[in-house]
């Protein structure tokens, strides 16, 4: 089917709508990786998000049903510049467009998408809708104006609490969006893990007998969760805490640090990030949109990227805390970063 890309800034394109034959809007992202499509559609962190992949084929190696990082596609919509229609490889199940189809997810292909990643980098990200329609402006502003990603944590996180059982230490999770790969590198290290909404008290934490407390990866804004950063704060210093991503930006707020919004983000599988503590370079997957501003007093900086000098990770001795800003469960083809589960794990046994 025949459709539009408008975005915010008033520019527009022609391309094709496949996957869900319907209408999106979203936040307009890039994401830069050649592979990794299907773990990405499935990241609850890119909630609220249309994604535009910048390596120009996608879908050759098809979808499987065995690495989903969740229980289905989180994103808005995926732009691609040309779909595989006949994807070879032997773990193959499905094609892109049936995976879309089946969770009815818009796509939108024929674009160029590296024009569009210019874009995006030089006006930052913008909201971006998806339509086969002919849409007045004032339609279009509707569409946009109606657009709102605050509630995006609540939307991807657990109802309920529950266990994924092991024979090493208590840790509470709680979910803000956690990807399942986060919760097998915890698994396979023996960990007993006691998943938890995102809206969990520090008093219900408290009251299972924990060894430590994990914050997971996540959609959306961090200094928009003002209450889960009150609750954080009742937890540092009686338990061992340590984070990923969201998580990390939620220590920076609860120690007395700031967060600020990146210009186009960090989403990829190339992002080189230097551990000042081992004095080794990684690279690593990353995707956020949001980074650590004013590092709190209590904390000191254990990993900057490399492209920008951003901050990448940071501990606290004194309150037993160690967090990062990149994915060190996402193998970008090295697996070196999954030595942090392990550097995790000796933050909790002290």
């Amino acid at each position: 089917m025949k459709g539009k890309l408008i975005l915010e800034n008033g520019m527009s394109f022609d391309g094709k709508i496949f996957g869900e034959l319907g209408e999106s809007v979203g936040e307009l992202v890039f994401n830069t990786g050649m592979t990794g499509y299907q773990e990405l559609l499935t990241d609850p962190s890119y909630y609220g998000q249309i994604v535009v992949m910048t390596y120009p084929m996608v879908g050759n190696y098809g979808i499987n049903l065995e690495d989903m990082e969740s229980d289905g596609i989180k994103l808005k919509g995926f732009i691609i510049k040309e779909d595989a229609k006949l994807p070879n490889n032997f773990r193959c199940e499905m094609t892109l467009d049936g995976f879309l189809r089946q969770y009815n997810v818009v796509g939108f292909k024929g674009v160029d998408t590296r024009h569009l990643t210019k874009i995006i980098r030089e006006q930052g990200a913008m909201k971006a809708l998806i339509t086969s329609k002919d849409l007045t402006q004032k339609e279009i502003d509707k569409h946009f104006a109606k657009f709102n990603n605050s509630d995006a944590v609540e939307k991807v996180s657990t109802k309920k609490v529950y266990e994924i059982p092991g024979p090493g230490k208590r840790i509470g999770v709680i979910d803000f969006g956690v990807k399942k790969n986060i919760l097998r590198s915890f698994e396979k290290r023996g960990v007993h893990q006691i998943v938890f909404p995102w809206n969990v008290t520090a008093e219900e934490l408290l009251s299972h007998d924990l060894d430590a407390v994990f914050l997971s990866n996540g959609p959306g804004d961090p200094a928009e969760l003002t209450g889960v950063i009150n609750e954080i704060k009742k937890l540092v210093g009686k338990l061992p805490i340590v984070g990923i991503c969201l998580g990390h930006q939620l220590l920076a707020w609860a120690l007395g640090g700031t967060t600020k919004k990146l210009k186009y983000g960090h989403r990829g599988c190339n992002h080189p990030v230097k551990d000042l503590e081992k004095n080794r370079i990684f690279i690593t997957s990353q995707n956020h949109g949001y980074v650590v501003d004013k590092v709190p007093d209590s904390m000191k900086v254990t990993h900057i990227n490399l492209n920008d000098n951003s901050i990448e990770g940071m501990r606290s001795e004194e309150h037993r805390i160690l967090c990062v800003q990149y994915h060190p469960e996402a193998w970008p083809g090295p697996a070196d970063s999954e030595y942090l589960f392990d550097d995790f794990l000796k933050v909790i046994e002290g």
